[in-house]
């Protein structure tokens, strides 16, 4: 009986190493696959490989005489202006504006269509459940605080959370900044009153200038022209930081490190780091090689809201090769709640261009119109052309999304749902500061989590309003962010963003979920 004991007890100690041998190996593994698919800013030429974009469409409609096909025959660049545009600026000069618009569109695209179709090859396998797709970026870029390490910290930031959503989810994690064109902001006012003075709001600084005077207030068309300017050094940037040994996984992990050197003896992000360093040993130990391009260059794409349709058209072209038409001032544009109209501007300019894109939608969007929206903006149901991008709050996100849900799943449409909880959760402190609380933003991933486990359906991603930089602008998280300490360092030109501990401790949280979702053991 002692003799098979000790065999039982001998069997079962050999079970749990090996366990936890084939576990390390398969995350290892799940790391490599993932990781393997990058490629940053490659040529289209290069590495291309067959896509669900192959299939054209999940369930194209039937084409008659009058069909769709007819209306996209009618689109062109500038058909918007025949439909009502909202939050657009209003210009006094008509001749200066038209010499910004021609001087935009003499000049260079920010993008290429190859670089354009790689994006939404991506973004139509994580249709599938095959991805996930990260957004992260400034709320509103600016021309003040431009220069290459703000643009590097953002970048950097952005690439450490990946790394933890990957290993978290064992499955590739698309990157896209909100950079090189998110400048323009919608206002609930056309003019903000100060001491019984009204001026034109803020609108970002491709439109006019935060000082509260006239001068500064104007909608100055020449600032387009800036704006694409800088658009164009970023992306300089980032192709440079991309491709040239910035993007190694190990110095990300290394960076990683740094983060969880903050939190307690023991904790998860701890333990979790420590999953990752040991699936990187066990991938140098087999041989694969970490020093190759897979693992020191990234895919890494743009997108902006599309709002400012003059920049817009002025920077969309046809591509040579296909004959389509794209918008070249990012990879990705989405319309925002308050332009999303049906028969408004911004859905009829984005309707034609080839573009992957997305829509934001609140509470007070109905199952009805959405289909509706995903009709106009995706009438052949094309995998990967159009994200849904979910902004409720919490409790609002619980009651309202089933329903969206099931609206699409019923109607066999095929989107990438992917939640923004920061939009939601904004409020005032007493001392007149505008903020966000972290743990609400928490409750609403959580929340957007836990919907889509229960109706089957596949959480694609998160947007977020972020940067690398330390700021305090959202109170909470390790960062431990508090309402006495916002005005510290207090910087954005707009709304509050996440500073880089904070959006990489929800990186680490959103990992932990998705661990779980994809069937891998909990770390521990």
């Amino acid at each position: 009986g002692d003799t098979c004991a000790t065999t039982s007890s001998k069997r079962s100690t050999f079970s749990r190493q090996t366990n936890k041998t084939a576990a390390m190996k398969f995350s290892s593994l799940a790391l490599l696959s993932a990781l393997c698919s990058a490629s940053a800013f490659v040529p289209a030429s290069v590495q291309r490989k067959q896509t669900l974009l192959n299939m054209v469409a999940m369930s194209p409609p039937p084409t008659t005489s009058g069909s769709s096909t007819a209306d996209a025959e009618e689109w062109s660049p500038q058909s918007w202006r025949k439909k009502v545009a909202k939050q657009m600026p209003v210009y006094d000069d008509i001749a200066e504006l038209e010499s910004a618009t021609d001087t935009i569109a003499s000049s260079a695209p920010l993008v290429f269509a190859g670089e354009v179709r790689t994006l939404h090859e991506q973004l139509a396998r994580a249709t599938q459940g095959q991805g996930f797709l990260l957004m992260g970026g400034d709320c509103a870029e600016s021309f003040k605080e431009f220069n290459v390490d703000h643009v590097r910290d953002t970048f950097r930031v952005i690439l450490q959370m990946a790394l933890v959503m990957t290993f978290g989810s064992a499955m590739p994690v698309i990157k896209v900044g909100r950079m090189a064109g998110q400048f323009a902001k919608p206002r609930s006012e056309p003019d903000e009153v100060r001491d019984g003075v009204a001026l034109p709001s803020y609108r970002g600084d491709i439109i006019n200038s935060e000082p509260f005077d006239e001068q500064s207030r104007r909608n100055d068309p020449s600032k387009m022209v800036k704006a694409y300017h800088q658009s164009a050094q970023t992306l300089n940037i980032l192709r440079a930081f991309s491709t040239g040994g910035y993007a190694d996984i190990s110095r990300l992990h290394a960076w990683n490190l740094d983060f969880v050197e903050s939190t307690e003896e023991g904790s998860r992000y701890r333990k979790f780091a420590s999953k990752v360093d040991e699936s990187l040993r066990f991938m140098k130990a087999i041989g694969v090689d970490t020093g190759s391009p897979e693992f020191t260059q990234v895919d890494f794409f743009t997108a902006h809201e599309c709002l400012l349709l003059e920049y817009e058209q002025a920077l969309t072209r046809k591509d040579s090769t296909s004959g389509k038409w794209y918008d070249c001032s990012a990879h990705m544009l989405w319309v925002g709640e308050r332009t999303r109209d049906l028969d408004g501007a911004h859905l009829e300019f984005t309707r034609g261009i080839h573009n992957p894109l997305g829509v934001k939608i609140s509470d007070k969007c109905t199952p009805e119109e959405l289909i509706r929206i995903i009709d106009t903006m995706n009438p052949k149901n094309i995998p990967g052309r159009l994200t849904i991008v979910v902004r409720m709050g919490a409790e609002k996100l619980r009651s309202n999304l089933p329903g969206l849900i099931r609206a699409v799943q019923r109607e066999g449409k095929s989107v990438l749902w992917i939640s923004d909880p920061v939009h939601g959760n904004t409020r005032k402190t007493e001392n007149g500061f505008k903020t966000r609380d972290f743990e609400k933003i928490r409750a609403e991933l959580r929340a957007f989590f836990d919907v889509h486990e229960e109706m089957g359906s596949h959480p694609g991603g998160v947007h977020l309003e972020m940067t690398g930089e330390d700021v305090t602008e959202c109170i909470g998280g390790l960062a431990d962010v508090t309402e006495d300490t916002l005005p510290s360092r207090y910087n954005t030109a707009c709304d509050p963003r996440l500073n880089g501990q904070q959006a990489l401790e929800l990186a680490f949280l959103i990992a932990e979920r998705m661990r779980s979702k994809v069937g891998l053991p909990p770390i521990e």
